[in-house]
This record gives C-alpha cells, sequence and structure tokens, in this order.
C-alpha cells in the first residue's frame, strides 16, 4: 500500500468530481479506479453517486455481449474485433469478466494476458472482473462499469463473459447484440445448444472453423433456428477462424447490421428499458434484503422460522412486514 502523501496515494486520493471528470475524459487510471469503486461491496453509495454523476451521459456506445462456453476462443474474437474497430478510428472498451473461485475469492484473468498487445493502445480500455460469485456470467458491478464505460464516450462496449451455460442469459439484460461463440466438436452440438443460450443470441460464430465437424455444427445450427420462434431479425450463423483474422470482418458487420434493425424497428430502446427495468429490480431487492437485515436480523428471523418448522413464505412474510413498519416510523415526524 503506498505511503500517505506519496505520487502512488494522491493519484487515488479523488474527489468524486475530479474522478468523474477524469473518467468523462477516458483517462485509463480514473476508469480503473471508478470500476473499483463500483466493485466495492462495502461501499454501495459510493457506487451510486458515481452512476448517478455520469448516467446522463449514457445511451451512445454501441454495447454488445461475447458469449460462449470455455475454449470457444472468446477473447481471441474480442481482441481481433478490438483491432479493427481501432483501425476504423473508434475507441473500443472491454469488460472480460472471469470466474471466481468459491474458495479464495481469487479470478483467473487471463483476458489480460491474451489482450496484453491492445493495452498500449490509447483508443481501447480493457478491464477484467471477477464474477464475485454472481449467477448470470456476469459480475454484479458490470452493469454499472457499462454505463461509466459509454458515458467515457467510447464507441463500442464489449463484454466478454465466462461460459456458464443457461445462467448465460443475463447478459442479454445488459447489452443491445449478444454474440455467441461456439466450436465444433463438442459432441451433441443439439444438446449443447439446449442446454446453452440458442434463445438469447443475435449473431452466431462458429470459431475454429477450421476443424473437423464445422459443417455438421452449422447445420445444426440453422436446423434449430429454423424451428424457433423468431421475429423479424434472423440471427445469422457465421463461420469464422479468429485465430488467423478470418471472417473477422464478417462478424462486425453483422453486427452492425442488428444494431441498425435495432434502432430502425425501436426495438433498441425496448431493449434498453428492460435493462433499466431489471436493474431497478434488483436495486429494489437488494434494498429490501438490507433493510430486513438491518430491522429484525435476517440471520435470526432464518433460524427462528428453522427451529418452529415455519415455510419459507411465513418466514419472508414476517421479514417484510418488519420492513413495512420500519420504513412507516422512519417516515413519521
Amino acid at each position: 500500500m503506498p505511503a500517505a502523501g506519496s505520487p502512488a496515494a494522491r493519484r487515488t486520493e479523488w474527489s468524486l468530481e475530479e474522478l468523474v471528470g477524469r473518467v468523462l475524459e477516458r483517462q485509463p487510471r480514473a476508469l480503473g479506479r471508478a470500476i473499483s469503486v463500483l466493485e466495492d461491496a462495502r461501499d454501495r453509495g459510493g457506487a451510486r453517486d458515481l452512476v448517478g454523476r455520469v448516467y446522463a451521459r449514457t445511451g451512445r456506445a454501441r454495447l454488445v455481449g461475447i458469449t460462449g462456453p470455455p475454449g470457444a476462443g472468446k477473447s481471441t474474437l474480442v481482441d481481433r474485433l478490438a483491432r479493427r474497430c481501432r483501425q476504423r478510428g473508434e475507441t473500443v472498451g472491454i469488460l472480460a469478466v472471469d470466474p471466481t473461485s468459491p474458495f479464495t475469492g481469487g479470478a483467473l484473468l487471463g483476458d489480460r494476458v491474451r489482450m496484453q498487445s491492445l493495452y498500449t493502445d490509447p483508443g481501447v480500455f480493457i478491464r477484467s472482473m471477477a464474477t464475485r460469485g454472481a449467477m448470470g456470467g456476469l459480475a454484479r458491478a458490470s452493469r454499472d462499469a457499462v454505463d461509466l464505460l459509454d458515458a467515457a464516450g467510447f464507441d463500442w462496449v464489449l463484454v466478454e463473459t465466462v461460459g456458464v451455460g443457461q445462467d448465460e442469459v443475463d447478459v442479454v439484460r445488459t447489452v443491445d447484440s449478444v454474440v455467441l461463440v461456439t466450436v465444433p466438436g463438442l459432441g451433441d452440438e443439439i444438446q449443447a445448444i439446449k442446454a446453452g443460450i440458442l434463445e438469447i443470441a443475435d449473431v452466431f460464430v462458429i470459431n475454429k472453423a477450421d476443424r473437423d465437424g464445422v459443417e455438421r455444427a452449422f447445420k445444426d445450427l440453422q436446423m434449430m433456428l429454423s424451428i424457433g420462434e423468431h421475429g423479424p431479425w434472423l440471427p445469422p450463423v457465421l463461420k469464422v477462424v479468429a485465430s488467423r483474422d478470418e471472417g473477422v470482418d464478417r462478424v462486425l458487420a453483422e453486427m452492425e447490421r442488428h444494431r441498425e434493425h435495432l434502432v430502425a424497428s425501436g426495438e433498441l430502446a425496448a431493449r434498453r428499458r428492460s435493462h433499466l427495468r431489471l436493474r431497478v429490480e434488483t436495486l429494489l431487492k437488494e434494498r429490501v434484503v438490507a433493510a430486513a437485515d438491518r430491522l429484525l436480523g435476517l440471520e435470526s428471523e432464518v433460524e427462528r422460522g428453522f427451529a418452529a418448522n415455519l415455510d419459507p413464505y411465513r418466514v419472508a412474510e414476517r421479514l417484510f412486514a418488519g420492513v413495512v413498519e420500519g420504513a412507516r416510523e422512519e417516515r413519521l415526524p
């Protein structure tokens, strides 16, 4: 830890106004510091104040989730997409959400190694975030971090998530477009798709398409799409070898085409309204649980219910009643 007053310490001793100003200027150190504030579970007020200051500047970035099973080459594809965007003069913010050990709390932040050549590019910001036990493949703070990168003026915000199967559907509630990356040779591709996130993907990418079995994977995906229910957007299925830069331009083109579709159809506004509702619901649930614990003691009420063999509905009703009564008393003069 740097000594108080040292240059390293002074770099992080910014007021909220200073931090926000530096974030809006896309200063990498400030962006990193701000995301650390969002990740600090002990300081939810800090996250609230920070997001509150930047939220009015959001809504301009193209938000894309890159998801799929482990080993599909998501990080390589993200790296190649970022390079393409930079060649066109566009800026890119990357959030790589990594699994957290349930025992040590540590995360395997391998994306920093895979993308290290992008770190010297001032138009790219990369941050690995640990899930910290959150389901859905996304860190709890990742939604707020997307806001920060959006407000900072990045043209693209790419969110790469851990491949955790059905729980991965959480990504669709955070971004505008979802790219599902898979590979041939998973065994029973149909079963793998059923256990995954077919219904939320907007673009399908079969990476490592130089492997045996690519045609079977391609046909299986097309068959599943043909029998599924879709609106006016039919997700394309693309064959890519990201490690050799083959097919990456087509992926970027389809991402842009989907964005144009969302804007033209009004679906972009609908999706973002849905994102806001989900976040509001999540915050309300957190506040109710926190209030129940503060007013009645969540653990003690659970212990009491267990001893009395009460069903979970009755325990929850008692806790909720305590929250309502406590709120009423706090409003009294």
